[in-house]
């Protein structure tokens, strides 16, 4: 069983949903990315998603895109990331690490080569933004041949007729994303969101993580009611920032915040 499938195993089996906390590798630096990433788990992290930077991150909105420029200025590159995951590694082996970006930079990199290391490192799942279904299958070869999981995304706009089209080949989790639009601007709607889910959920026969809408832990645990997972990333990101511009230490800020929304998730059930 992979690391993916034994959280979502556990945590159905206590009648909880996951928490998926979202940062970017390398924002603010590489150092301060680590320490964050080491203590997601201790404040409640479930799985942890780690973005890697991207000159143009057409899916992310105005928080995401700053931490990007942040870590690209400090000079973080995908190698980086994954030298940041197996340091990451050195003192965790239970926690899954799911990458999320674009696909330029894997390309740059070349498939078989960055599945072989990205596994190497343990990494668990890969979500790439702006891979179609219909051109995902030469990734997704060297991604099976390596252990990884790709999870695909789900939207709004994901009618039937294409939705098995995008699940082809999904594992791990599949990824909805709750509105239409860009990462960190709009609000999911729980009530709204629980038939997507579930239309996925039985489509895929694999659990349903929700994002792209949530920010505050009042939202979190409503879509944790409905969902199997919930991912939080521009909340996260954003008390980064605010911690530069009062020249404070970004780590705690951080996972406090964290904090307050693993216990939203892991509570919104009554677990």
């Amino acid at each position: 069983m992979s690391r993916l499938e034994g959280c979502f195993a556990q945590l159905k089996a206590q009648g909880r949903a996951a928490f998926v906390s979202y940062v970017m590798a390398g924002d603010p630096d590489p150092a301060t990315a680590l320490e964050i990433v080491k203590g997601l788990p201790g404040a409640g992290a479930d799985i942890i998603e780690l973005g890697f930077p991207f000159s143009d991150p057409m899916a992310d909105g105005p928080a995401i895109q700053l931490a990007a420029q942040r870590a690209l200025k400090a000079g973080m590159t995908l190698a980086g990331v994954l030298d940041l995951a197996r340091a990451f590694r050195a003192g965790n082996d239970a926690t899954p690490l799911v990458l999320m970006g674009y696909l330029n930079p894997i390309l740059s990199y070349g498939y078989e080569r960055f599945a072989r290391d990205a596994a190497g490192a343990g990494i668990d799942g890969l979500i790439v933004v702006d891979c179609p279904p219909e051109e995902a299958d030469p990734l997704a070869d060297h991604l099976d041949a390596h252990g990884i999981s790709l999870v695909r995304l789900a939207a709004p706009t994901t009618d039937d007729k294409r939705l098995p089209a995008v699940l082809r080949r999904a594992s791990g989790f599949v990824y909805y994303v709750s509105v239409a639009g860009v990462t960190g601007v709009k609000e999911a709607d729980a009530q709204g969101v629980s038939p997507a889910v579930e239309r996925v959920r039985k489509a895929s026969g694999l659990p349903v993580a929700v994002g792209f809408g949530v920010k505050t832990p009042e939202r979190a645990a409503a879509v944790a009611a409905v969902a199997d997972a919930v991912v939080v990333g521009s909340a996260l990101v954003e008390e980064i920032a605010r911690a530069l511009e009062h020249g404070q230490p970004a780590a705690p800020k951080v996972l406090a915040a964290a904090g307050r929304l693993a216990d939203a998730v892991h509570g919104a059930r009554g677990g």
